[in-house]
């Protein structure tokens, strides 16, 4: 679907920006074509500051992005979840990242959580990014507890996983 998405927009890298900046956090597009978290409004001018476009480019997008039936109903759907991860090391939290070789596999979430599980320790959130939307998605785990050696050996043995983080 991302892949999809960007396609649309082909032609305009400062537009694929603007799409991307919404994807990413989760922003919708309301009726009046103004880009939204919730029914609070971001100014056009705020978020062309923030990926260093123009502000006629996000107007622009969002006017491309009502005009097409199937991005409006992405757009105006799209919603933001609040993440624990930037707020782990305040909290005294772990953050592990799995990037896996396929987004697509089934059980990933299922196994890697499993493993947690089975070593006692408590999963605060869970986030997994949809292969749809993202170039290179993760799944996050934000564990109350301190993740041992034993638990990330077994996590990077899984065949599916490619790389992990620990912060």
């Amino acid at each position: 679907m991302f892949d999809e998405i960007m396609e649309k927009f082909e032609n305009s890298p400062s537009q694929q920006a603007v799409i991307r900046l919404l994807l990413e956090r989760g922003f919708s597009v309301s009726d009046e074509g103004r880009v939204v978290s919730g029914r609070i409004e971001i100014p056009n001018t705020g978020i062309a500051r923030e990926i260093d476009v123009d502000r006629r480019v996000v107007d622009a997008t969002t006017d491309a992005i009502l005009a097409d039936e199937e991005l409006r109903r992405i757009f105006q759907n799209i919603s933001a979840i609040p993440s624990l991860k930037d707020l782990a090391p305040v909290l005294d939290l772990s953050v592990l990242t799995v990037y896996v070789d396929d987004a697509d596999a089934p059980g990933i979430v299922a196994r890697v959580t499993g493993l947690l599980a089975d070593a006692d320790i408590s999963i605060r959130q869970t986030v997994s990014e949809d292969p749809e939307f993202t170039d290179e998605p993760t799944l996050t785990l934000i564990t109350d507890d301190d993740l041992t050696g034993d638990v990330i050996t077994a996590v990077r043995a899984l065949p599916f996983v490619r790389k992990l983080e620990l912060e």
